[in-house]
């Protein structure tokens, strides 16, 4: 049966790693090139026949065992792959976008030194991947949990060189070991409480238990803490953007489609215990909600092509998790792939209007592409629409009924996120005209060498571009006379389904969304083409929220004054104190007193026989006498 081939779609990544690694000296730039997308095709042609496999089959649920692990006392952990309709679907999005990501790195990359480490990277990060949305345990999801941070750190400070794009990795690392932390400690929790971490035996257990459990609570709030930091929530959300310092293609796969999401993914698969913790869901749908809000608050006014975009993903992210925090798992896990469509279709054409602007990224600069890069205008077009949410694209169905639960669950949490639907309507169709509109802002000459994008890197951008059009096909509601496929296909997965509104209500509330988004963009075509505005790089001339915004809150300046200059300082009194004046002057001195006693006792070493003989016969006496005495 094809589903026990599933250990392949992980394995053959692994191999294009080494031998795309090993080679990376030795083999030319296209046989890289093609050795390190061609095994990502394979897994994604495997991931297909996997999908249609689980489709036709009675049971929704294989799990295939490969060989026991660690086994020891109570705990038994095996090497097993689940194959579901939730793990089978991460597959088709984590192999299908990760190849059109692949491919076009080859020509983005091209002219890279390093190009043959970069793609053993690539393919090092989708077999992490892989294995972390495949593993039948917690166990294994960690293994690759850790192993996406460590493929992210990698290809953030790609080219360390540069001591920014260096810290930029480091900071990723760091923020995402705390997350990681509370994700540990929460499998622990598990283990603890249900005696296993496999998911077929820990799953049934906790269905029996009662909401609100002491135990329930504490392992979904780690949980959650692990989530935060992996998929860039509040308070751990500033590396993403940082994390920009990597080549473009990283910021597609990395941060749009794959391993952003994986907070998303581990929640939807533990959606079970999650309903048991009601304090827990209002906390992840309160946090998700400020941080969709704060994510555009700060893109309004970001001159970065690549800063709006991170800004825009985390904002994003937030909405998927205010889905998840109103029992809307379904609509989360749909605004994922929507999501891994546009955002990776937004990121490479940014690249591609970076390559053409010869690795230039100020907005301030641009203008006027729209007729020098058709294809790449086009497809950016197509892309910002569907993270507009305006129909038929893909964005108005996923982000529609992540809203439409809200609008059950809470009617103020709807207005903030019906504003910050707004919101992102205004500053990605403001990124769209300060880029593609209106006359070029930059040099003569530079405009001369403006050209188009190869082949390798527009046909990804067409496909995604197509993707993004047509695929809220996946679940158009029974509203607008769909029967919502994904949710269906789901079902086996999530068991609790949040409750939809009304056909009635859920019209008006499509009304109320996409008159708002049109609003919004009319305002920003107002702004940036009819008036040709451009932001000022003088912040004296910003209205305070502007200069709030622009400096992102200052959040990053507020967690360096109340987290890092403390630690530091903190550190460098242990340093200069406890390390080395302390610990250092016990074992400094210890060698000097050990030294000194020497300098003396070799005097006692004079080679006159006579001396000798009298030290042996003072030691004898003494013994005596100690002897005689002692008794």
């Amino acid at each position: 049966m094809i589903i026990d081939l599933v250990w392949l779609v992980p394995l053959i990544p692994l191999l294009g790693f080494l031998i795309t690694g090993l080679g990376r000296n030795v083999l030319s730039k296209n046989l890289i090139g093609f050795i390190g997308s061609g095994v990502i095709f394979l897994s994604f042609v495997l991931s297909v026949a996997i999908f249609f496999a689980l489709g036709a089959d009675a049971n929704k649920s294989h799990e295939v065992f490969l060989f026991d692990w660690i086994s020891a006392g109570r705990l038994h952990i095996p090497l097993s792959f689940l194959v579901d309709p939730l793990s089978s679907m991460m597959l088709l999005i984590i192999t299908g976008v990760g190849f059109l990501i692949h491919v076009y790195s080859a020509g983005y990359m091209h002219d890279d030194d390093g190009f043959g480490k970069f793609f053993s990277y690539l393919n090092l990060f989708i077999f992490f991947m892989l294995l972390l949305v495949l593993g039948s345990n917690y166990i294994v999801m960690f293994i690759g949990w850790e192993g996406v941070g460590l493929c992210s750190y990698l290809l953030i400070g790609f080219w360390f060189t540069n001591d920014s794009y260096a810290s930029a990795a480091k900071k990723a690392f760091v923020m995402n070991r705390i997350g990681d932390l509370g994700f540990l400690i929460g499998v622990f929790l598990i283990f603890t409480t249900f005696g296993s971490v496999e998911f077929s035996k820990i799953f049934p257990q906790a269905a029996n238990m009662m909401p609100g459990h002491s135990s329930i609570v504490l392992i979904t709030l780690c949980l959650f803490i692990g989530a935060c930091g992996k998929s860039a929530q509040i308070p751990l959300f500033t590396w993403l953007p940082d994390a920009m310092a990597g080549p473009t293609p990283v910021s597609a796969l990395i941060h749009a489609a794959t391993m952003v999401t994986a907070g998303v993914y581990m929640i939807a698969r533990s959606n079970v215990l999650f309903d048991l913790a009601p304090v827990i869901q209002q906390l992840i749908a309160i946090i998700g909600l400020a941080t969709a809000l704060l994510g555009a608050l700060i893109a309004l006014t970001q001159t970065d092509i690549k800063k709006v975009l991170a800004y825009s993903t985390v904002s994003q992210l937030g909405y998927m998790f205010l889905g998840l925090g109103v029992g809307a798992y379904d609509g989360a896990f749909f605004h994922v792939i929507t999501h891994a469509f546009f955002k990776a279709l937004l990121f490479l054409g940014a690249g591609s209007v970076i390559h053409a602007m010869h690795h230039a990224q100020d907005m301030r600069h641009m203008g006027g592409l729209k007729k020098k890069l058709p294809v790449t205008f086009i497809t950016m077009l197509i892309g910002t629409l569907a993270i507009a949410g305006l129909p038929p694209f893909s964005g108005f169905f996923s982000k529609d009924e992540i809203l439409a639960h809200v609008y059950e669950h809470n009617k103020l949490m709807w207005v903030i996120g019906v504003f910050t639907a707004f919101l992102t309507a205004f500053y990605m169709f403001r990124m769209l005209f300060l880029t593609f509109y209106g006359t070029y802002r930059g040099t003569h000459h530079a405009e001369e060498k403006i050209h188009e994008s190869p082949k390798s890197m527009t046909i990804p951008l067409i496909v995604l571009a197509v993707l993004s059009a047509i695929g809220g096909v996946l679940g158009i509601p029974e509203s607008l006379g769909g029967h919502h496929w994904l949710s269906k296909w789901l079902s086996p997965v999530i068991l609790h389904h949040a409750e939809a509104a009304d056909h009635s209500t859920e019209y008006m509330l499509m009304g109320i969304t996409v008159a708002g988004v049109l609003v919004s963009i009319f305002i920003a075509y107002a702004k940036y083409v009819k008036k040709a505005h451009v932001p000022v790089p003088d912040e004296a001339q910003r209205s305070l929220l502007g200069t709030l915004s622009y400096n992102k809150f200052y959040v990053d300046e507020v967690y360096d004054a109340i987290i890092r200059k403390p630690l530091d300082a903190f550190s460098t009194f242990f340093y200069k104190i406890l390390d080395t004046k302390v610990i250092d002057g016990i074992v400094n001195g210890l060698g000097w007193s050990t030294n000194e006693a020497s300098k003396g006792l070799r005097l006692v070493q004079s080679g006159n026989v006579g001396f000798y003989i009298l030290m042996m016969v003072v030691g004898i006496v003494s013994m005596l006498l100690y002897t005689y005495l002692s008794i």
